[in-house]
């Protein structure tokens, strides 16, 4: 009990005499007297040997001289503070981490683009649902039961009793103004459209289409090339080049297809119009007067056109993008190549 009392008594001596100058010093004596090795932990140790009766007496020296270590390191326990203060692990003054710039989908660039430049000639912008019923969706669009045009679109049905599907175009929102909204009417259609095909670099099971309708008193076929002139113009310029072609569509009579020159080889030949010189970008023309009969509408007064057009095929000929599947597939190197769009 002497020795470990003359021990304790040394060791008070010479905490006190200890001048705690930096961090460094404070963290040596830390180790060296409340480390997990340190004389603190040593003597408590040492208390087995002690004589029963002597226990009482040794732990009370032995906390006293715990505690005096304790408040001696709280004493300096600033040094710490004051040298994270100097040195911190981050320098709040440098500039922080920029994030990442997001971007629009190219896509919906190019929807927007095509919605624009329609709203300035007029169309309003009009929306439906994805999943659509027959009636609307084939039906009304002069497509009746086993007619053959419903061939030419692989649909998913949803149910068969009655025939819900995924819309597989955005003529069934025209349908549904037709229906509801007052004459005349003047709209453009986006949305996006299912077909029950194989996945390619050429076809996908969605795809997105903006679609337009006008039904007014004397519309003419001239008043629908000069829209498609105009929309021409603004989205791929005004040296671009036109044709048309006669098509088939249930819906509209006389069809055609328009094309435009190639805007990658100027119509001289390449890959993307397969050496032709022109590349086809929509389908149009004038409402057929069965479908204006469906909805109540005059076909002997009231006449209309409409266009349908690929969003992603405008957005293949503008941006040179030939396989479908990278759209959806969220690759973030073929997104950062849009970020300068707008």
């Amino acid at each position: 009990m002497a020795s470990l009392q003359e021990q304790i008594q040394q060791y008070e001596l010479e905490i006190k005499a200890i001048n705690i100058a930096n961090a460094a010093e404070l963290e040596d004596f830390r180790i060296r007297f409340l480390g997990a090795k340190g004389i603190v932990k040593q003597i408590f140790g040492e208390m087995k040997n002690v004589p029963a009766d002597q226990r009482k007496e040794a732990g009370q020296m032995l906390n006293s001289f715990k505690i005096l270590a304790e408040e001696k390191f709280e004493s300096f326990k600033s040094l710490q503070v004051d040298t994270k203060a100097k040195c911190p692990a981050v320098d709040n003054t440098l500039p922080g981490t920029p994030l990442p710039i997001g971007t629009r989908h190219p896509l919906r660039v190019v929807e927007n683009k095509i919605v624009s430049i329609f709203e300035r000639i007029g169309f309003s912008v009009a929306t439906g649902p994805e999943i659509e019923d027959d009636w609307h969706n084939f039906t009304s669009l002069n497509m009746p039961e086993h007619h053959p045009a419903r061939d030419m679109q692989d649909t998913f049905y949803v149910s068969t009793d009655p025939d819900w599907v995924l819309r597989t175009h955005t003529s069934s929102t025209q349908a549904r103004i037709l229906e509801t909204e007052q004459l005349p009417i003047r709209v453009i259609c986006p949305g996006r459209v299912y077909r029950n095909e194989t996945i390619s670099a050429r076809a996908h099971c969605f795809f997105h289409q903006c679609e337009g309708l006008y039904v007014d008193k004397n519309v003419s076929f001239a008043d629908l090339k000069q829209t498609l002139y105009y929309f021409v113009t603004e989205m791929f310029g005004e040296n671009t080049k036109v044709r048309f072609r006669p098509s088939y569509f249930p819906f509209t009579e006389p069809s055609a297809e328009m094309d435009i020159s190639c805007t990658v080889c100027g119509g001289s030949g390449c890959n993307l119009c397969k050496h032709t010189g022109w590349v086809e970008i929509l389908g149009c023309g004038m409402v057929h007067p069965n479908m204006l009969r469906n909805f109540g509408i005059d076909p002997e007064v009231y006449t209309g056109f409409a266009f349908g057009m690929g969003v992603e095929r405008i957005t293949q000929v503008k941006y040179q993008v030939n396989d479908l599947r990278m759209y959806s597939q969220n690759d973030v190197r073929f997104l950062r190549q849009f970020q300068a769009i707008t």
